[in-house]
């Protein structure tokens, strides 16, 4: 089976090209794919638990922070305890913090009407049902793997 034959070369190939074009997009504000999605994780009012943002994007916490303390560092956001569980920290935008929030919003946004304009809305439900499927199956796999009967 050739790579191109397969589900995921294409998946890799697109995810790949987007996550450039977006990296190319960010260095002008001096952000990265992955900096801009965190910001987007954060609630811009409330402040997000730094332990519900590595869930949202797929990361490992140790990623994570790592990048929380990179953010930290150039201004774009700042921890403070959780009221309610003093043992949780919760991630706050600064106010460039919330500038870049905005920025990485309308890239996306930006992405998605170009996107929108040649592909028909047909095609996208087409689309966004194949993905669900797909992920259906991951989820499928990644069950039997840790499954008792598998250990």
């Amino acid at each position: 089976m050739k790579p191109e034959e397969t589900v995921d070369f294409y998946i890799k190939t697109a995810w790949h090209a987007i996550s450039r074009m977006y990296n190319q997009k960010g260095a002008e504000e001096g952000l990265t794919t992955s900096i801009g999605f965190v910001l987007i994780n954060i609630n811009a009012n409330e402040g997000t638990p730094a332990t519900k943002i590595a869930p949202l994007m797929g990361l490992e916490s140790r990623s994570l922070t790592r990048m929380l303390k990179s953010m930290e560092e150039r201004g774009l956001i700042y921890r403070k305890p959780d009221p309610i569980d003093k043992r949780s920290v919760r991630i706050f935008l600064t106010p460039e913090g919330r500038r870049k929030k905005e920025i990485s919003i309308d890239t996306i946004q930006e992405f998605n009407r170009s996107i929108r304009n040649v592909i028909s809305e047909k095609d996208l439900e087409d689309f966004f049902r194949v993905f669900q499927k797909i992920n259906q199956v991951i989820e499928e796999q990644q069950s039997e793997m840790i499954s008792p009967n598998n250990i």
